[in-house]
Parts: structure tokens; sequence; C-alpha cells
């Protein structure tokens, strides 16, 4: 007797919809599955109103019962899978992933993998094997009911019209009468017709061809994605209908689709052969009323592993692993032919199951499959029997060849082999920059950077090899001098190699060089004998390298030399951007505070100033964002002991460092004048010229901070009134060429620029600590 659950399904499939959420929602997994089989028990339900429940798994249950809302309408246009997948979450419904058979749960839980069945892809798209009505008819093509006839008569008794096959699959033709059609291949159409014409008229001429074809009711049942009754092209073969009705099912036979007709069994066709060879022998034309059945699934197995089909297949009697491998191309090059592995079910399901180990070849392939078994390729080794890697900084990264008595030199030769690949590319993107460049001046100013991206800087001392220690399974790190190696084919460095060795070369930048082998190239310019890059040699000073360039020129600024240091305009950088940070925290700090204290109309009356305020200091911090530290290092000579004879031994022994810049001006015939004073502007340099002249000479602004002056070198160093003291000689301090005199702004009014300054502390500490020149003063006043 059906149970009341049951009783209520038959009537309303949303009550059954609404009742599989209580279940999966309220209900245990062992309840849930009792439920499923009492529902599809037989006689639950005739097979008219039979309601398929589909339980997911025990890890989906839950969230496929509450994605189902208890009055979503089932549409009667979709099959059991569309159903199905109206009930799970979004992310398997975008997938369209049918609930997992159980020996697709089964395969799952020995492989960790969940296997789609072989071919199933291929039905997510049924259009796409929809027979072509607009196609051509074929010439056996049999004539009935529905179809359309164009005629053509002239002669004797003149038509042109079409007629439709009526239900008994006749026509009428004026003046000739009744002609029954039905039965008549198209390639005997005008035959017959001229046959019947002839009865009754003589000397006339006839053409007939086939217009709008009839469409043909057939019927898909038992193990199908979606069972019912199709009207189908009458163009439609045994294989256009499987793939209109979505194939067989999860539990659905794939090998044996029967066409029945009348009662009879009119072919049996085999999906795998369709799919794997496209063989469409068994596929034959539908006529109306055909059935298409789909029995349930035969045995099964699973291959998984090293191949691209993994999948589970079903099993003919008698099926080998050579015939199961043919369907996707035979034995992948990528398994292993030496040992694959088959999990079986044995004849007491009792018993546990047992893993066999063959090979792919001879007795392994001819062995037959049975209902069950999962088959695992297993991969190829990765592992080179006679092969020697390089790699690294060389011209061919690549694996070698190995050959008995092969050492280093064999795997690189001489020193090209050393050159990467990319050094010529990188050499003609520099002369495409030239090309491009709209300042050439500019690209001849950077050479120093292109020749250093030009090619890495190889470490002749130290080079690697890793051989793997067969005894204890390990690693082992084998240096050598890449150099005697290499050019000097020193036997203790030209080692013997061995198949599986990787020979790695490194650079500069893999591991740090002492500073006596690493390449440091200087750029000088100005006025010295032969501005240009040099390469310094180790150990080489700031003085030492002049003098091997060829000196001073006669017009030569020593003083106000600039020297540069890429580490140093790194560091002044660093410095830059964490003082930026705390401007920002301080002014949003002091805002904050300003809001807090003032309350009622007097916030109200300081909200206006206070905003124009933040935009002011906004906009500095903004303008100190855009400036960058110059790297200069002040050399901080005396200018009162710098002669034509001895300039260069003035000059600091300083070592130098890859990326240093030195530049030597020509003698300037200005001093400048900066900050709150009325004549901001150069002046003559006049010999003996003080500090308190320069200023006397621009005049003092209202707000000018005069205790707060100070003097930017021409050498880069800073002199401040502050730090020489209260009864310092600061104002009788003798300017030099190129010196810039700074007289700061009070900062008792709270503007932008005031504010910069008072949360600095000093101005010296912009331009000495910062790296930022005497053109910044304007930029933050502005």
């Amino acid at each position: 007797m059906p149970t009341q659950i049951q009783q209520i399904a038959r009537r309303t499939p949303i009550v059954l919809n609404a009742l599989n959420v209580v279940v999966w929602a309220c209900c245990s997994l062992p309840a849930a599955a009792q439920f499923q089989a009492q529902s599809q028990s037989p006689g639950a339900a005739d097979a008219a109103t039979a309601i398929p429940v589909a339980v997911p798994s025990a890890a989906q249950g839950l969230a496929v019962g509450l994605a189902v809302q208890p009055t979503l309408p089932q549409r009667p246009d979709l099959g059991v899978a569309d159903t199905v997948r109206q009930q799970q979450p979004t992310s398997l419904r975008e997938r369209k992933l049918p609930v997992p058979s159980q020996f697709q749960r089964f395969v799952q839980e020995s492989t960790g993998q969940l296997l789609a069945h072989f071919g199933a892809e291929l039905f997510d798209n049924p259009q796409a094997y929809a027979a072509d009505a607009a196609a051509p008819a074929p010439a056996e093509y049999v004539l009935g009911q529905g179809d359309e006839v164009r005629i053509q008569i002239w002669g004797a008794v003149d038509y042109a019209g079409s007629q439709t096959l009526d239900r008994n699959g006749q026509i009428s033709l004026p003046k000739i009468g009744t002609l029954n059609l039905s039965g008549v291949q198209v390639k005997d159409l005008e035959t017959t017709l001229r046959k019947h014409v002839a009865t009754v008229f003589n000397n006339v001429t006839l053409n007939a061809s086939l217009g709008k074809l009839r469409g043909i009711t057939v019927y898909v049942v038992g193990q199908a994605q979606q069972p019912g009754t199709y009207n189908l092209s009458s163009l439609s073969t045994l294989v256009n209908a499987v793939f209109a009705s979505g194939g067989p099912g999860i539990n659905g036979s794939m090998r044996s689709i029967q066409l029945k007709r009348a009662g009879k069994t009119v072919t049996t066709l085999d999906l795998y052969d369709f799919i794997a060879q496209g063989d469409k022998s068994k596929d034959t034309a539908l006529q109306p009323g055909d059935v298409i059945m789909i029995p349930p699934v035969g045995p099964r197995m699973a291959l998984t592993g090293a191949t691209d089909h993994g999948a589970i297949y079903e099993l003919k009697p008698g099926t080998t692993i050579q015939n199961l491998l043919a369907l996707g191309g035979g034995v992948p090059a990528l398994a292993s032919t030496q040992k694959a592995l088959i999990e079986s079910i044995g004849s007491d399901p009792q018993a546990p199951r047992q893993v066999q180990d063959i090979a792919l070849a001879g007795a392994g392939l001819a062995q037959t499959l049975k209902d069950g078994d999962v088959l695992t390729l297993l991969p190829i080794s990765h592992a080179f029997g006679n092969a020697v890697t390089l790699q690294g900084n060389v011209a061919q990264p690549l694996r070698h060849k190995w050959m008995p008595r092969m050492r280093i030199s064999d795997v690189i030769p001489d020193r090209e082999a050393l050159l990467t690949p990319d050094y010529y590319k990188r050499k003609n993107q520099l002369v495409q920059a030239i090309d491009q460049s709209k300042d050439i001046k500019e690209a001849g100013s950077r050479i120093n950077e292109r020749v250093r991206s030009m090619v890495d800087q190889i470490n002749w001392d130290y080079a690697v090899i890793e051989r793997l220690n067969t005894i204890e399974l390990r690693t082992d790190l084998i240096p050598f001098n890449l150099g005697k190696a290499v050019i000097q084919k020193d036997p203790a460095h030209n080692l013997p190699l061995q198949a599986g060795d990787v020979i790695t070369i490194l650079s500069s930048t893999d591991v740090r060089l002492p500073l006596a082998r690493q390449s440091r190239l200087v750029r000088i310019e100005g006025e010295v004998a032969a501005p240009g890059v040099y390469q310094a040699l180790p150990g080489e000073t700031l003085p030492q390298l002049i003098a091997r360039v060829g000196g001073l020129a006669s017009q030569a600024y020593l003083y106000g030399t600039e020297f540069t240091r890429e580490s140093v305009r790194k560091q002044q950088q660093q410095n830059l951007d964490t003082v930026i940070r705390r401007l920002e925290a301080q002014a949003q700090s002091a805002n904050a505070t300003l809001t807090a204290n003032l309350t009622g109309d007097r916030a109200t009356q300081a909200s206006t100033m206070q905003q124009q305020q933040m935009a002011q200091q906004r906009a500095q911090i903004d303008k100190l964002k855009a400036m960058r530290s110059q790297g200069r290092v002040s050399l901080e000579l005396d200018p009162e002991k710098i002669t034509a004879t001895n300039a260069l031994g003035e000059l600091p022994n300083l070592p130098l460092e890859d990326g240093d810049a030195i530049l030597v001006p020509s003698l300037p015939a200005f001093v400048s004048a900066a900050g709150s004073v009325n004549n901001e502007n150069v002046m003559i340099y006049k010999a003996g010229r003080t500090v308190g002249e320069v200023i006397k000479s621009a005049g003092l602004t209202e707000d000018a901070e005069a205790s707060e002056a100070f003097v930017l070198r021409a050498d880069g160093s800073v002199l401040s009134r502050r730090a020489a003291g209260f009864f310092s000689s600061f104002d009788s301090t003798k300017v030099m060429p190129g010196d810039t005199v700074i007289v700061p702004a009070k900062v008792d009014r709270e503007s932008g620029y005031n504010f910069l300054v008072r949360a600095l502390k000093d101005w010296t500490q912009i331009f000495s600590n910062l790296g930022i020149g005497a053109a910044a003063i304007k930029t933050l006043k502005n």
C-alpha cells in the first residue's frame, strides 16, 4: 500500500518538494534515505504520475533542502535532472552537475575525485545534435502524413502548387484526382506522380520536390535524463532523439539504447561507438510512433590517474583494458607502461577489496575488466637517465645529453656560453629607446643605467652542482670555481659530471659579491678633462678617478662639486617619506583636537577658517610628497685651502660605489637670497662679502625670523645661526660663489607653510637630512 506521503505526492509535485525540504532539513541521513527508498519503490506511483526524488550526498543534503522554496512550482518542460538542478545550491546549478550516482560516490571515496560519466558532457547542449530541418531530404526518405509536396505540371494540363499529405497519405490534384503518396521514397516521387497523371493526360511534363517536412512524434522511456514524448523533425534519427532527451540519466545505459517499432527492436545503439569513433552504423531514421528505450546501466568501472580521460565507463561483456583505453586514443604517453593499479571488488561483498599491479602491455592490456573496478594509471618518472641540466645565468638553460667522462667544460665550453639570451634583446631595446627619446642628451646621461641593465655580472668564484645522493636520498651541493673550470680548465674545478646533475650558474643579483669584485659604474660630468661613465677600479677613490680621467678643467669650481650616491639617496628618500607620514599624522591629530574643543557658535565660526587651514596643510604636504631626495653627500671642503696646484689633494679619499655621480661645476658669479626677504634674487658675488651683507642687501620682510637664518653652502653643507650660537660670527661669515642665504618666516600664524616649518622644527633638517635642494623653499612657499 502506498504511504500517506506517496499519496500526497501523486496529487502535487509541490507538496513533495516541500516535504523534501522538511526531510533534508530536519531528518537524519538514514531517515532521508529510507524516505527515498519508499517513494521510489514499485507500486508507489504509476508510470504517468511517479515523481522521482533525487537524494544528494550527505554533505549536500542539508544545503540542497534549504535551497528549495516550498512554493517553487515544478516546470513540466524540465526533466528529472533539471528539476534536481533547480533544487541545488546556486554553485551547483551554475555548473549543471547532476546528483552523483552511488557508483560515483563509491569512486570518490576511493580516489578523492568525483568523476563524470564518459561522454556525459556532450548532453549539456542537446540542440547541438538536432536534425537540420532545412537540409534536403535523403533519397530514401519516406513520405507520410504532413509532408508538403511542390508540383509543377505543364503540357496537356497546367498546374503549379503545393499539396500536403493528409492523414491517409493522399493528395488531390485538380482535373487529375486523388493520388496516394504514403510510403513513397523521395527518389521515386516524380516517377510515381507521372504514372498517376499519365492515366488521365498524355504529353505532360512534371517536376516535383519536397517542401515543408512533417514532424514526427516519438517516445523516450526508461532511464533517460528527460523521458517523455518528443515532436521531432521527420529527418531525425535515433541519435537526434537521444540527445533531444538529454541522454541517459546517471543510471541509464549509453551502450544498449534500443529503438522499438511496432513491438519489435529495430536497432540497438552503442553511444560509445558514436562518441569515440563517429560510428553511426547502428543509427536509424525515426518514424512516427517509435519508442526509444534506455535500459538501466550495465557494469561500470572507473579510470583515473595519469590520463586526460578519467571518467566512469560502462562495460560490455569481455571489455579489456586495451578496449577501454582505445576510447581515449590508447595508452597515454605520460602514463607508465610498467605499472598500473586495479582495485577490484571480490565475489564476496563482505570481503575487502583487492589491489592488483599490472603492466600496460601484453597480458596486462588483455585483462578483462569487471563491474566495480577502479583502474589507476601511474605517471611516468620525471627523472632523466642520461641528462645533465644547465641553469641560471647562462646563454641556453637546457638539458644536455650525458656522456661518460663528461666535465663542466663540456657543458660550458667558453665565456659566451654565459651570455644570457636576453642580452641582445636588451641591447636592441636600448637603441629603440634612444630613437624614441625626445631628448637625446637625457638618453647619453643614463648610459650607466643602460650598461648595468644589459648584462648581469657573473659570479666567477662560485657555481654549484646539485647531485642526488642515491644512498641517502638527499641532494648534495658540490661548489666549484667557475672561472678556473671554464677559463683555466683546472681539473680541480672542472669536475666530472654524473647523469642527473644540475649545474647552477649564479650572478651578482643572486649572491652579493665582495666590493672588490663588484662592477662600479661612476658618472663624471662638468669641468673635468674627459666627462663620461667610467668603471671604477677596485678600491679606487674619488680623487684617483678624477686624476685617471685627466684631472680638472681650467674653469672647475671644486668647492661646489656635487657628489651624489644612490645608497644615500635611498636613505634620504626613506627619511623624507617618514617625515611626510609624521606630518600627516600631526595634522590630523591637531585638527581633531581643535574640532573637539570647539562647541556651539564658536565652532561654527571657526569651522570655515579651520577648513582653509586644513586645505593649506594638505597642499603643502602634497608638495613635499612631490619632491625627491637627491642623494647628495657634502664633501666638506675648506675653500681657503683649495688652490690650483693642490685641488685634487683637498678632495676626501672616498672609495667609490656603483651608481656614484660627480658633477664639477664651473665657477659661478652669483650668490642667492631666499625666504622672507624683500629681494629674493641672485646677486653678484664679491670676494669677502659676508652673510650679514647679503641679508642686508636682500632686506627682511615683517614676518622674517632672522634668528633662524642659515646658509646652504655650494658644497651641500648647511651653516645656521642657531648652530653657530649666540656669540658666533654667523653674520661675518664669508659667502662663497653658489651659496644661498635663507631666512625662514615666523611661525606665529598657522598657515600651511608655517605649519610645515613648525612641525619639522628646523629648516636645516629639510635641507641637510632630507636631501632637498634650495629650490624647494620657493615650492613650499607658493
